[in-house]
């Protein structure tokens, strides 16, 4: 009886040492996954805590706040700092080319240029100049948005009437109906035009809109973009277009974020599509 009540406990030993093992290489794995997500710049990433003890539920659920916090910090510096870059270029660009228009006027006015081989070349600049001032000109937005009057707004009627706006893209709306935020809906449309806007241009035919655990997503069967250009779609004036000015997916993230929103690209689309795009609740409404 001492053999079997002896075999019994090693077997139940083996089985806790098996059980522990497991349970230690599926932490392991959590963990690399959490690093590999931050390293490579996704911060929408959750490391899922099924399974675990209360103790480290809590601790992972404490990692997944700090990577989310993290993102959000360093999507706000990038967006003060670019915010900041264009109104010192703007502002050094418009001192420049003001007093070259003057001048180049001036010369235009005068009947006795009107003759001269100078007068095409003196054209040419003033052309050119004003047409640069006319682009910095449209980025000065970038800095002078309106202030933010967010308003509960019906999220699911919101998007069904953007979608309107879109009758030749196929749309899935999985929103519910109940479900409410607070956020200025001027600023809102802005934002979500210009990735439908995008994803348009993209040769998109279906969109999708799903809302999970805080987030927004936004997801289209265009063109795929490609790895090495997620890091840089937010930058002011990058554009993979031939004619885009590259200031939409900046400004949407601008305005978002001055209402305690996040938008982010995520590394991997949602399944059935090549692109999604997450607006992420900061305040977890």
């Amino acid at each position: 009886m001492l053999i079997g009540v002896a075999i019994l406990l090693t077997i139940i030993v083996l089985l806790l040492l098996v059980s522990f093992i497991r349970h230690q290489r599926i932490l392991r794995t959590r963990a690399f996954l959490m690093r590999e997500a931050v390293r490579n710049g996704d911060f929408t990433f959750r490391v899922p805590n099924k399974g675990m003890f209360f103790g480290e539920k809590a601790l992972l659920d404490a990692l997944n706040d700090m990577e989310n916090n993290i993102g959000r910090l360093t999507a706000q510096n990038e967006v003060e700092s670019w915010e900041k870059l264009t109104r010192v270029l703007t502002h050094e660009i418009n001192n420049a080319t003001t007093p070259i228009l003057s001048i180049c006027q001036s010369y235009l006015a005068s009947p006795s240029l009107q003759s001269s081989p100078y007068h095409e070349g003196i054209e040419a600049i003033h052309d050119t100049t004003s047409a640069l001032a006319a682009f910095v000109d449209s980025y000065r937005k970038m800095t002078q948005i309106q202030k933010p009057e967010p308003e509960d707004i019906a999220l699911r009627d919101f998007i069904s009437g953007l979608a309107c706006m879109y009758p030749s893209l196929k749309w899935h709306i999985h929103i519910p109906e109940s479900l409410t935020i607070s956020i200025d809906p001027n600023l809102l449309r802005q934002a979500i035009i210009n990735i439908l806007k995008n994803a348009a241009e993209a040769g998109a035919t279906t969109i999708s809109t799903r809302w999970l655990a805080h987030r927004l997503y936004i997801s289209n069967d265009g063109t795929p973009i490609p790895p090495e250009h997620h890091r840089d779609l937010f930058i002011p004036f990058y554009t993979t277009k031939h004619h885009g000015s590259g200031i939409g997916l900046p400004l949407s993230r601008q305005v978002l974020m001055m209402q305690g929103y996040e938008l982010s690209l995520a590394p991997v689309p949602q399944t059935g599509y090549h692109v999604t795009f997450v607006i992420s609740s900061i305040n977890n409404q």
